[in-house]
Parts: C-alpha cells; sequence; structure tokens
C-alpha cells in the first residue's frame, strides 16, 4: 500500500469511528451526570450572588435551565437527599434525622438510580450522594451497578495522606490533632477521633496545598478516572458528590485569595423578626462542634448565637472560598466530558442538599424552615435544548426524579410526589406549582411546614401531627407569614395583621388542602365479628365508566387529591354507578325495591372509602359527588 492509500484508508477509518461513537450517542437515552453539593446555598453568579467567584458552573448555567426558587423538603442532609433520590416528601419517607435508615423503614423504596440501573443504565457514584448515616455501608447498593466508591477509597495528591479527621492538611492543624491521638492512646481511648475533634476541630482551614490534598479534589479526580473508563456502549448515571462547603470551611489557599476579606459582607439582619414564633429559630448546634482557640459560641437571652464580627467575616469568608473550590472541581469534571465527546449526549443536574445560614437571625448553619436554609440551587442542563431559561415559580427537588425519567423516556413511577419540569427545560419559564413545601421538627412533636410561594412564605408548626394524619385546627401551635416583596430579610411575620387576613386565609386554605392530600390510613386491625362487603362491578359498563371519570375528577380537583387517591375514587365511584345500573335499569323495580338496592350500595361504598379516607374527607366526597351530579341532571 502506497503512502497516499495508506492515508486514505486512516482517514476513512477515523472517519467510521467517529461516526459510529457519533451515531451510537446520538440514538441511545441519554447519560446524566449527577451533581451534589453539600450545604450549598446559592452563593453562585448565575443564581444571583455577585459577590460569589464560580466561573464554572456560571458557563454551565449558559443553555441550561436555572430554578431560582428551588425549595429543599427538609434542610438536613441526610432527610433531605433520602427525599430527593425516592421522589417522596419525609413524611413518606420517615426519614427526618441524621440516624434512620432508608431502607429500615421503607424496606422496598425505590430510588432514583435504581430506576435507572432497572431500565438498562449503569449507575456509578463517587463521594456523598446519600447521607452515609441514612443508608447501608454501600451507600444503598441496590442504587448501583458496581460497587460505590467511598472516601476511603480515594486517593490524594502526591506526599498527602488522608485528611486528618477526614478535613484537615494545613501542617500546623495535622500537628494539634497528632499530638491530641498520641494522647488518646496513651489514655486508652476507643474513639481517637472523637477524642481529637472533641478538642480540636477549626471551622475552617486556609492551608496551601493542592486541590487534590483535600477529599473533594481526590473525588474530583475520582469522578475524571470514571469517566475516561466508562463503557459508552450503554448509558450511564454518574453521580457525584462534593463534601465542601460543608463545615469546616477548608480549601486550598489561591481560593481564599479570591477574595479580601475586608469586602466580606455580614448578614444585615441579626435577630429575630417582629412578631416571633420562637421555635423557628436555632442557637448553635453543628457550628459549636468546630472548636479552636479563640472562637466561643455564646447564647444571648433568646437561644440565638452571638458571634463577634471577625468570627463572623472569617467564617463567610471560608465559605465562599470553600464554594469556588468546589467551582473549580465541577469545570474538572465537565472538562473531562467534553473532552470525551460526551457532553453531547449528557444530561447534567447540579444542587446542593439544602441553604445555609451565614449569620442571617443569627443562625448558622440550617435546620429552620427560614429562606435562607430552605432555598436551594437546582440547575439543569439538556445538550438536546439550546436555549437559556430562568424560572422563578416554585420548584422542589422531589421534581428531579420525575423530571429525569421524562427527559430520558423512562416510566415515572406513579408513587412520586413531584412533577415533571420538562416544560420548564424546554423553555416554559412558570410550573403548574402554586407553591413549594417544605418541613422541620421542632422539641421532637412539633413539625413545621412552609408554604412558599413566588412571593410569600407561609409556616404553620404542627403539634404531635404528621402531614400524613388528619390535622385540625386545635393541632396548630404556631403560624409564620413572610411578604419577600417587601420583606426579602424577613424581618416581621405580619400573619396576625389586620391588612393580611385575606392572604392568611388563603394559605390556611392551600394548607388544608395540601395536607388532605398527604393522608394515608393504616391498615385497620381485623374484626372477625364484622366482614366489611366491598362492590366489584362489571368492567363494561360504558355509562358507568363515564359518569365515574367525571365526577372523580371533579372531587379530586376540589379537594386536591394525589394520583393514587383520584385513581382509587374513580375505581370505587364506577363500581358504585355500575352496580346500580346493572341492578336497576329495565328489571321493572318499583321505586321502593330501587331505593332499596341504592341504600345497599351506599353502604357498601361508603364502606370501602372510608377504608382510604378519613370520615371528613368522606362527607365532603359525598358532598361534592351530590353536587356535580346536580350540575350533570341539568
Amino acid at each position: 500500500m502506497n503512502a497516499m492509500n495508506f492515508l486514505k484508508s486512516l482517514v476513512f477509518c477515523f472517519f467510521l469511528t467517529t461516526l459510529t461513537t457519533f451515531y451510537s450517542q446520538e440514538n441511545q437515552k441519554p447519560n446524566i451526570l449527577f451533581i451534589s453539593v453539600d450545604d450549598l446555598k446559592p452563593s453562585i453568579g448565575s443564581f444571583g450572588d455577585e459577590f460569589a467567584v464560580t466561573p464554572n458552573i456560571d458557563e454551565l448555567s449558559k443553555d441550561a435551565t436555572v430554578f431560582l426558587n428551588n425549595q429543599n423538603q427538609l434542610a438536613i442532609c441526610a432527610a433531605s437527599r433520602v427525599s430527593f433520590l425516592t421522589g417522596l416528601r419525609p413524611d413518606k419517607t420517615k426519614v427526618w434525622d441524621l440516624k434512620t435508615k432508608m431502607r429500615d423503614v421503607n424496606p422496598e423504596v425505590l430510588t432514583l438510580p435504581e430506576h435507572f440501573k432497572n431500565n438498562g443504565y449503569q449507575t456509578i457514584g463517587v463521594g456523598k450522594i446519600y447521607d452515609p448515616r441514612a443508608v447501608d455501608g454501600g451507600r444503598d447498593r441496590r442504587s448501583w451497578s458496581v460497587p460505590f466508591v467511598t472516601q476511603n477509597q480515594l486517593t490524594f495528591s502526591d506526599g498527602y495522606s488522608f485528611p486528618s479527621g477526614g478535613f484537615y492538611q494545613g501542617k500546623e492543624n495535622r500537628a494539634v490533632r497528632a499530638k491530641l491521638r498520641q494522647e488518646a492512646i496513651d489514655k486508652g481511648v476507643n474513639n481517637l477521633n472523637k477524642y481529637e475533634s472533641d478538642r480540636f476541630k477549626p471551622p475552617y482551614e486556609n492551608a496551601d496545598v493542592p486541590d487534590g490534598a483535600y477529599m473533594d479534589g481526590a473525588i474530583a479526580n475520582r469522578a475524571v478516572e470514571l469517566l475516561d473508563q466508562m463503557d459508552t456502549t450503554k448509558p450511564f448515571f454518574l453521580a457525584v458528590g462534593f463534601l465542601r462547603p460543608h463545615l469546616p470551611f477548608n480549601a486550598p489557599t489561591k481560593y481564599w485569595n479570591l477574595y479580601k476579606e475586608e469586602e466580606v459582607q455580614l448578614a444585615e439582619f441579626q435577630t429575630k423578626s417582629k412578631n416571633p414564633v420562637d421555635i423557628a429559630y436555632k442557637g448553635g448546634w453543628e457550628i459549636n462542634t468546630y472548636k479552636a482557640p479563640g472562637i466561643e459560641y455564646i447564647e444571648n437571652d433568646e437561644g440565638l448565637l452571638i458571634l463577634p464580627d471577625d468570627i463572623q467575616r472569617k467564617l463567610i469568608h471560608g465559605y465562599y472560598a470553600a464554594t469556588s473550590y468546589i467551582d473549580a472541581q465541577i469545570g474538572k469534571v465537565i472538562a473531562k466530558l467534553k473532552e470525551k465527546g460526551l457532553d453531547k449526549n449528557t444530561i447534567i443536574v447540579l444542587w446542593g442538599d439544602h441553604g445555609f445560614h451565614l449569620g442571617d437571625h443569627s443562625m448558622w448553619t440550617k435546620h429552620t424552615n427560614f429562606e435562607q436554609s430552605t432555598r436551594s440551587p437546582l440547575l439543569i442542563k439538556d445538550p438536546r435544548i439550546k436555549k437559556t431559561v430562568s424560572v422563578n415559580s416554585p420548584t422542589e427537588f422531589i421534581d428531579v426524579f420525575p423530571t429525569l425519567c421524562d427527559l430520558a423516556e423512562l416510566e415515572i413511577p406513579e408513587v412520586l410526589d413531584g412533577i415533571s419540569l420538562r416544560s420548564q427545560i424546554m423553555g416554559e419559564q412558570t410550573t403548574s406549582k402554586i407553591f413549594a413545601v417544605s418541613q422541620y421538627p421542632r422539641h421532637g412533636n412539633i413539625m413545621g411546614y412552609s408554604f412558599r410561594t413566588k412571593r410569600h412564605r407561609y409556616t404553620v408548626w404542627v403539634k404531635n401531627k404528621k402531614s400524613t394524619e388528619p390535622i385540625y385546627i386545635e393541632d396548630i401551635f404556631a403560624e409564620e407569614l413572610y411578604d419577600y416583596d417587601n420583606d426579602p430579610l424577613e424581618t416581621d411575620n405580619i400573619i396576625n395583621y389586620p391588612e393580611q387576613q385575606r392572604i392568611k386565609t388563603t394559605f390556611q386554605t392551600l394548607a388544608a388542602r395540601f395536607f388532605n392530600t398527604q393522608i394515608v390510613n393504616e391498615p385497620e386491625p381485623v374484626n372477625n365479628k364484622v366482614t366489611k362487603q366491598y362492590i366489584k362491578a362489571a368492567p363494561n359498563n360504558k355509562w358507568a365508566n363515564e359518569r365515574s371519570k367525571v365526577i372523580s375528577r371533579y372531587v379530586a380537583a376540589e379537594m386536591q387529591m394525589n394520583k393514587n387517591q383520584a385513581k382509587f375514587l374513580q375505581e370505587t365511584l364506577y363500581d358504585k354507578y355500575a352496580r346500580n345500573n346493572e341492578l336497576t335499569s329495565s328489571k321493572g323495580l318499583s321505586n321502593d325495591e330501587i331505593e332499596a338496592i341504592y341504600k345497599e350500595t351506599f353502604s357498601m361504598i361508603s364502606q370501602q372509602l372510608l377504608s382510604k379516607f378519613t370520615k371528613k374527607q368522606f362527607e365532603r366526597i359525598s358532598e361534592l359527588e351530590r353536587e356535580k351530579m346536580n350540575e350533570l341532571r341539568k
């Protein structure tokens, strides 16, 4: 073969390889790159924070859908992540804390990566996706096609070992902890890390080390390796979970140097609002576990944490430095995706598991129903959509599961609580949601449910009840109402102002309807003396089918029922109408005989409905059914 023919053959082979790769990627289901960032609030340039230095996320936001009013379901790591990854609200996952194992309380719950795995995807994870305290040692083994890559399997930059306590690489900090560790060994202490951390665990570290010395740099490097080794003959779901800017705010010096500490702005409003609901606030919990010389965590008479301005400024500086550090790690992963040519068929999801207080209301970290705790960044980039969309309507993390199913053309499980946001990714700027719902528990027996609309936040604190139980007026402990158009810093709880009574009543109605949709009746105990009669009518009565559809849709809409409730109602009403029709139509029966059949059917149907609905709900169903029947007879 001469040189010219060899060159032609080489060009043809390259073209064929490129065409085959392109054809394969264009005709298979889209890949998913799923990026989680721990404790990330919307401190991002493309989310409106002009102080933040986040060039990689800002670039990712171009030709993406940025959800600017996105709310998490419960502002604590484990509960938020379980809710997100199952598409269920916390009262259904039954995970409200940092210790409950997801599958201990919901053994057969379906997760987002598990659903994609069941539909032919390779599901691969590295870093923090689930909170380890909420799943098994394999980070929920059922979710992943291959063993999840945990922190103990990471490698660090040359010359650096595993960070001290999982966090620290600065020489001075490592030396202090090493001394404490030896002290613990000499005393025969079992839990060495706890001994060290109880005595020395700084809330930030500025160390002149390479990115890969810390955990997140190692996570990014491993994600790059996974992309390099990826089997591209079938679609992948790659989950990459970063740990910062969760405390401690540790980042290499070059990221601290992106900000001038004298330019760091402290929170403008650092007290409780007017007319406060005291249980809505928190003191020093979580941040006060980070200990270093010169830092004291003192709470005032109102239970708020009071920190000196210089400490506040250093903490905020550290948070932003850690955020910029994570932005750089995300940039490395995206760069590898592009280098491999995988960006053309990969949907990218970026999210923070909840917001973060940086001194507003004198609060730090999360664990509240206020805006800084519940508002969480969400960004979805579908390479098939070439436009930038900003969505200010309320959205929720539970919407991501059905959205990704919709975009990947997978079946959307009926049990999910969220809605698909595909229309927003296609360009619509508003959603069908009137509000997003967050919640947070207090004192063990009080749960605050927070309803965030485009303008307001209404929070109702409920005693001894969850949303899956019937809630009545006597169960209400307290209420809050904030107007973000007039009061973006939540300085005034306006719930009891006379001029706000109309909006208060509106929110109370919306909340009541929401709670009605969430009720789950526990199975009733078997009573051997009473056998309930359930109707199952013939399935081919067209009149009954049409009538049950019309009436059930009306009732379900008025009562804000969920999909399962609406389906059960339609099936039950069909049985009712079909039985009455079959037993009375063209039978030559007297009015008394017809009335007797109707009463018998009503008795049986009532039992069916009461097996799924409360007595008050049943009464409301009956009232709305009569209302719609009368309308249809006119």
